[in-house]
């Protein structure tokens, strides 16, 4: 066996399996394997993530015999109920969520089951002990796409993304009634109430302002459906918005109820999709964009219904 170590510096401060690189002079499928044989060390503590970020003054050992062929065991097959993979590497991952689903435990903690909690199982069968860093949600009775970090600091660097509101977030709803424009944007503030739900105020220290622009996809004889892409990230923005312009969507529960109700929409879920999801790769710097197709109770509900013919100068 051969046994070497390297105390990171400001040169080689970055991802570990590139000082494990450097040190053994192997191959990267070669270095990828020695993460899953608990060849590698941080600070005297077995690193099986060889996308594991290292500062200046880590040290990394690597303990391996030089003729032995490292190869990445096979990760086992996964079926899960709350979500399926869309994208994922040795620093995020990029899932479906099904609707239904809470993306995270509420402050009573009784939910075992939310999306946060099987994405952490999931990395933690290439991962000892992780979880999954949160960075964006989408409401229980939606559907699509969301990203977590496989690390705090990515995590830390997706957030800062949506903050400064990069990433590109485009949802599909299927909306009450027919929205009049073709397009246009929503601007006001929400504020929470007791019950927790959401409703435009007078701007104050207890508002947020929300924007969202949003243009006809199709018309029907009473519904509509609409792209909604997201300027800042409110809790049930979109929701509240279309709810407040006479418009909710279809099956939602908490806001116009009454005119949120169809006799072809029969699902407990809501009509509400996020389809897109576009963000700068912390890392690499890549610009990736994902896409989700339309679940099956919406693909439903549009293919039966009678398509309204355009009128002239909607929007004069």
């Amino acid at each position: 066996m051969k046994n070497l170590s390297a105390t990171v510096d400001a040169t080689t401060a970055g991802r570990v399996d590139a000082v494990v690189r450097q040190l053994s002079g192997s191959s990267h499928s070669q270095v990828k394997g020695m993460f899953d044989y608990d060849c590698v060390s941080i600070d005297g503590v077995t690193c099986l993530d060889a996308g594991t970020p290292v500062t200046e003054g880590n040290v990394v050992s690597l303990r391996y015999n030089p003729d032995q062929r490292y190869r990445e065991k096979k990760k086992p097959r996964w079926d899960d109920r709350t979500f399926s993979v869309i994208f994922e590497d040795d620093d995020l991952i990029v899932v479906d969520k099904a609707a239904g689903t809470l993306t995270v435990p509420t402050d009573q903690g009784e939910e075992t089951n939310t999306l946060w909690q099987r994405v952490s199982v999931y990395i933690s069968h290439s991962r000892r002990n992780r979880e999954a860093a949160l960075v964006h949600r989408l409401d229980r009775s939606v559907s699509g796409l969301l990203v977590f970090g496989k690390h705090d600091a990515v995590g830390e660097l997706l957030i800062e993304q949506f903050k400064a509101k990069k990433p590109r977030r485009v949802y599909a709803a299927i909306v009450a009634g027919l929205v009049e424009k073709d397009e246009g944007t929503f601007t006001s503030h929400l504020k929470t109430g007791k019950n927790l739900d959401r409703f435009e105020a007078p701007p104050s220290k207890d508002t947020e302002e929300a924007i969202t622009h949003f243009k006809v996809d199709k018309r029907f004889d009473d519904t509509t459906l609409v792209e909604a892409v997201l300027e800042t990230g409110k809790r049930n923005q979109i929701r509240v918005h279309f709810a407040s312009n006479g418009h909710p969507v279809l099956g939602d529960p908490r806001y116009e109820t009454e005119k949120a109700t169809h006799p072809r929409w029969v699902r407990k879920r809501i009509a509400l999709h996020a389809k897109t999801l576009g963000f700068t790769h912390p890392v690499t710097g890549e610009d990736l964009t994902f896409h989700s197709p339309l679940p099956a109770p919406m693909q439903k509900f549009i293919a039966g219904g009678k398509p309204r013919r355009p009128q002239k100068n909607r929007n004069a």
